[in-house]
């Protein structure tokens, strides 16, 4: 046998390694004797440690917590709101979560998570006995510590256990994920991981933070981002990948790595993965402003279900349109702005000190705007230089302006050189400025006069749009339905109304002449009444006195058919008797009413006749999308009646007339359309602008004044404030809809181009009223001192 093919003895064997031992310098030999053992001692260790394991599991086993939170597992989720296209308006409570079933959490989202939390997860029984062995050896063979917590014990220990990091701890870790184990099936256990975890930005949960870090649901993340959102659990504010975005990028690549060596991904996909660029959601704001309408309906929930509305993961939808309610917004705010272009400039916000070091500038300002946010379009600035034909200023984002001409006439008063101290602008001065048509700056200032508008479906009375003041920010107080106000002249067609049916037709001919009323007549105080423009024209037909707005004709017509018949006839509409006192001037809308109450009592006419209640809310369901609450619209049937049809038709014939030719002429005018309804209202003293209007299918209504009640101006009306508005609105919500005009019910006369009631033809009906009634007596000297407008009470 050759020495080659010798096998050599144990004892040879170990007489070699000794003899090799032997041979080697102490200083070589001391690190393998000492690694040695080190290699038994971590062993016994092991073993040790099993023992107390066993021990520790027989005792403490039978006395773990019941785990029913698990087994039905219910995540606190947020109440969140809807409009009726799925649009999200609104969020309400402490965690952004949203709930996903395992089976809709994509493939490549679970499988980023297993590679880098839990790679053996399907394999163990909820203690990785492998990687815990593996760890140990990794953590005596380096500086730092590396964990064994499989998904299963972090599910036990984010669920039961406290924070702090002890021995004890680690113990109910390992027999808590036992018992989960053995009790929920791995599906199970992963989906309540992966909607429970918590992963920074207020987000528990990957589908949430899917769309908050990504702006996307979770069934559309690329391979990519779910890596980069499989970084977060480990430490979402170390990790997260808009604040410290190169940390982030490296734990993200490092998972791509192991999805890769898992299996997950090809060589090829992992490549891609690695070089993709992310696009992150650096907005989380709600995209679309329906703040009152979000608001409104998390009062309407939350009297419902109380404290648990924000936490059971309810999703409401409302009947709001986003187009439309954008579109209400915008119209609004620039009803406002354009009306505060023409006030009194009641000067900067304030006044900072500016360095001279250029280098130190930026930072001051930017401390300055923090403490003046931008109000949406209406953004704030630090002016650099100031004179009367130019002013510079720097915005938030670090661009400087430049604004002259035009631009600077709304502040013409705070940039003369001997302006008040309190109201100039200098270098210092925190202004607010706003970009109009062809990128042009101008001066401005945030208003203080409020507004609100709401649109409503004149058939089910849903609610398409509502915004309920200039910025839910500053006031939540929402002017659509708290706000009590007097209605002016938008109030005459109910009382016209209520005419029809006591023999008035459209063609009746009224005077429209001096009038005056003691106290016993109005109420109150003796009244000597005027119309808006401060002339009498005469007789004159009913048509063209409510297209005119003529106060002295809708006197007359209140006087003639009793003051208690028209407050019980506005019930019909809605409104409320007691806020309409039974006196004359109630013919001039001086009784109060809300946005929401008018345009219900609008869609009457709008309608056929028929009453509608206002509807938000049309569908509540819980996390897993069962319907819990479902609102249908109640059919127009004679049940829901409140008026004749033709009483209604007559109507919209005479509110047709208003915009056509009357004081809201400007509606037909610019929509170039027929099929336009409404009136205008503007209060004695200008303290309330309205305008209520209609097409066939839909109602809007606009109201902008103080909230503290004070004049508007003196040439501020109710068409040239309000119905701007409503035309904005109009021209979007109707676009690509149809010119629809109405069609007369039966029961009607048309004579020479006018409409009747087939009783009150021509010769039936009142033909006139107040023609050969003598001029009322002049009021006396001291009725005169007396007369106190009501509208200012």
């Amino acid at each position: 046998m050759s020495a080659k093919d010798r096998k050599p003895s144990p004892t040879a064997s170990t007489s070699s390694r000794a003899g090799f031992l032997s041979n080697l310098p102490a200083a070589a030999r001391w690190p393998l004797l000492v690694g040695g053992s080190t290699l038994a001692l971590v062993v016994s260790g092991l073993l040790g440690g099993l023992a107390l394991l066993a021990i520790a599991l027989a005792v403490a086993y039978p006395n773990l917590p019941e785990i029913s939170s698990l087994t039905d597992y219910r995540p606190k989720l947020p109440l969140r709101v809807f409009s009726a296209d799925e649009v999200l308006i609104g969020e309400y409570g402490e965690e952004r979560r949203l709930f996903a079933p395992i089976g809709q959490i994509p493939k490549v989202m679970r499988e980023a998570v297993l590679s880098i939390e839990d790679a053996r997860f399907y394999q163990h029984g909820g203690v990785d006995y492998i990687g815990i062995v593996r760890a140990g050896l990794a953590n005596v063979g380096e500086s730092r510590s590396q964990g064994a917590s499989t998904i299963t014990m972090q599910v036990a220990r984010n669920f039961y256990l406290p924070t702090e990091k002890t021995f004890i701890r680690k113990v109910y870790e390992i027999l808590l994920a036992l018992k989960i184990e053995s009790q929920l099936s791995k599906d199970q256990i992963l989906e309540v991981y992966m909607n429970q975890i918590y992963l920074g930005q207020r987000a528990y949960g990957f589908a949430a933070a899917s769309e908050i870090y990504f702006g996307k649901p979770l069934k559309d993340v690329t391979a990519a981002e779910a890596a980069m959102l499989a970084g977060l659990p480990k430490a979402p504010s170390a990790y997260n990948p808009i604040a410290n975005p190169t940390r982030a990028r490296q734990r993200q690549q490092y998972i791509i790595e192991r999805m890769y060596e898992n299996g997950y991904l090809t060589e090829e996909q992992a490549e891609a993965a690695k070089a993709e660029q992310l696009r992150y959601r650096r907005d989380i704001s709600v995209p679309l402003h329906a703040e009152y309408v979000a608001e409104t309906a998390r009062q309407l929930i939350f009297s419902q279900y109380g404290e648990s509305a924000y936490t059971r993961g309810l999703n409401v939808y409302t009947s709001v349109r986003a187009v439309e309610q954008e579109a209400a917004y915008r119209a609004l705010r620039r009803g406002i702005t354009d009306y505060e272009r023409r006030q009194v400039y009641r000067g900067p916000e304030g006044y900072v000190d500016l360095p001279a070091d250029p280098k130190a500038l930026d930072a001051r300002v930017a401390e300055a705007l923090d403490e003046h946010p931008d109000n949406d379009e209406i953004k704030a600035a630090v002016v650099l230089e100031a004179s009367p034909k130019q002013v510079v200023a720097v915005l938030q984002s670090g661009d400087t302006l430049t604004i002259t001409g035009e631009g600077l006439r709304p502040a013409t008063s705070g940039l003369s050189p001997k302006a008040n101290p309190k109201v100039q602008i200098r270098r210092g001065a925190v202004i607010r400025v706003i970009r109009g048509a062809k990128d042009v700056w101008s001066i401005t200032q945030v208003p203080e006069v409020e507004g609100a508008f709401v649109s409503i479906d004149s058939r089910t009375g849903a609610i398409r749009t509502m915004v309920g003041g200039f910025d839910h920010a500053k006031s939540k107080f929402n002017h659509v339905t708290q706000a009590w106000r007097q209605p002016g002249s938008s109030f005459k067609p109910f009382i016209y109304s209520a005419s029809l049916e006591k023999g008035f037709t459209p063609a009746t001919v009224i005077n429209d002449a001096p009038l005056f009323f003691d106290a016993a007549a109005t109420g109150s105080q003796p009244w000597e009444p005027k119309n808006y423009d401060g002339t009498f024209d005469g007789p004159m037909s009913m048509r063209r006195a409510l297209a005119k707005s003529k106060n002295m004709v809708s006197i007359r017509i209140l006087e003639a058919i009793g003051t208690d018949y028209a407050q019980n006839w506005i019930t019909r509409f809605g409104f409320d008797a007691d806020k309409h006192q039974p006196y004359l001037p109630m013919a001039l809308g001086t009784g109060s009413v809300t946005p929401l109450q008018m345009a219900a009592g609008y869609a009457v006419f709008a309608n056929g006749g028929y009453r509608v209640n206002p509807v938000l809310v049309t569908r509540v369901t819980d996390n897993r999308g069962r319907i819990l609450v479902q609102t249908e619209p109640a059919p127009l049937d004679e049940s829901a009646r409140v008026i004749d049809g033709r009483n209604a038709f007559v109507m919209s014939s005479l509110l047709q007339e208003v915009t056509r030719s009357g004081t809201a002429a400007r509606a037909q005018a610019t929509l170039k359309r027929t099929d336009v309804y409404g009136k205008t209202g503007t209060t004695n003293d200008s303290q309330d602008a309205w305008f209520a209007g209609y097409t066939p299918n839909l109602v809007a209504v606009v109201w902008i004044g103080y909230d503290q009640p004070r004049k508007l101006g003196d040439r501020e009306t109710g068409g040239g404030l309000s119905l701007p508005v409503w035309i904005d609105y109009m021209s979007v919500a109707l676009k690509g809809v149809k010119v629809t005009e109405l069609t007369p019910p039966e029961g009607l006369l048309n004579v020479g181009g006018e409409w009747y009631y087939e009783e009150y033809g021509p010769g039936n009906g009142v033909s006139s009223l107040g023609l050969d009634t003598p001029a009322a007596p002049a009021p006396t000297e001291e009725e005169r001192k007396s007369i106190l407008d009501l509208f200012k009470n």
